[in-house]
């Protein structure tokens, strides 16, 4: 099965949040922990399904993986401004999933161009 570079990344994008969330007091954990891994793994689940889609559905699902995707950095902002985790764990994923936006960005250009 051939695995797209982009969804390899997001993949160690959702295993480096289950690594930072361990961090982070219990009851955050619960709830918007579980919110940020719940969130990359439905942007990973986008991911997918456009890449086994036909062609014509395909922008459909990577538009929803690029709103997960916001959500994700959000939600990460958030994380850091209540300081609920290290500065520099926050901003190594920001940079990952900035990564994946650029790749997505990409895919869904080539997908609209003609």
């Amino acid at each position: 099965m051939d695995t797209l570079p982009i969804i390899n990344r997001t993949y160690d994008v959702f295993k480096h949040v289950t690594e930072l969330l361990e961090h982070i007091p219990k009851r955050q954990r619960h709830s918007l922990g579980t919110s940020i891994e719940g969130t990359v793994l439905a942007c990973l689940e986008h991911l997918i399904m456009a890449k086994n889609a036909p062609k014509p559905l395909k922008a459909a699902y990577l538009i929803q993986a690029s709103s997960h995707l916001e959500m994700l950095t959000l939600k990460l902002r958030l994380l850091l401004e209540l300081k609920l985790c290290s500065a520099t764990s926050i901003f190594k994923m920001q940079e990952a999933t900035a990564e994946v936006g650029r790749m997505l960005g990409g895919w869904l250009k080539a997908q609209n161009a003609p």
